[in-house]
């Protein structure tokens, strides 16, 4: 199990948001357009709803928002990079969030969800891998790093 096989390069965007809520709707409306949601305000209130509990902001500049629906089949991860001021996130280390890894998938599957995020913490801990996405130029840059790690 790689990241990369939950990674698709047209879930790969480049963010200008600097507001938690705005870069959270840019990521939904466009797994929404490359119709991995089949519907996307339950998933966008499940993803706030998780924020509202504790902060997905888990430091480094990094946030992983996430949410597990009945109608999602199999699991996803879109990203976003802001690669200049950062997202207000309310990060646990209170840093502003550069990179959001935004992960979706099916209610009932709990291993692979934890196999996901540990996959996804023991990467993003590499500070050289994260300079490079920070750095990357496209979409398909931030894949094939992911693809190679």
């Amino acid at each position: 199990m790689r990241i990369s096989n939950y990674l698709d390069s047209q879930l790969i965007t480049f963010l200008t948001q600097e507001v938690r809520d705005e870069a959270i709707d840019a990521l939904i409306n466009l797994l929404d357009a490359k119709g991995y949601l089949v519907d996307k305000q339950p998933f966008r209130d499940a993803i706030l709803y998780r924020e509202s509990l504790v902060s997905t902001g888990i430091g480094m500049g990094i946030a992983i928002p996430h949410a597990k629906m009945k109608n999602i089949d199999q699991f996803f991860i879109a990203v976003g990079i802001q690669q200049y001021k950062g997202i207000e996130w309310n990060a646990l280390d209170k840093a502003p969030v550069r990179i959001v890894f935004m992960i979706g998938g099916p209610e009932g599957k709990q291993t692979e969800y934890l196999q996901i995020l540990s996959m996804l913490t023991t990467a993003i801990r590499d500070v050289e891998l994260r300079k490079k996405i920070l750095k990357a130029k496209t979409s398909q840059e931030v894949f094939d790093l992911f693809a190679e790690s």
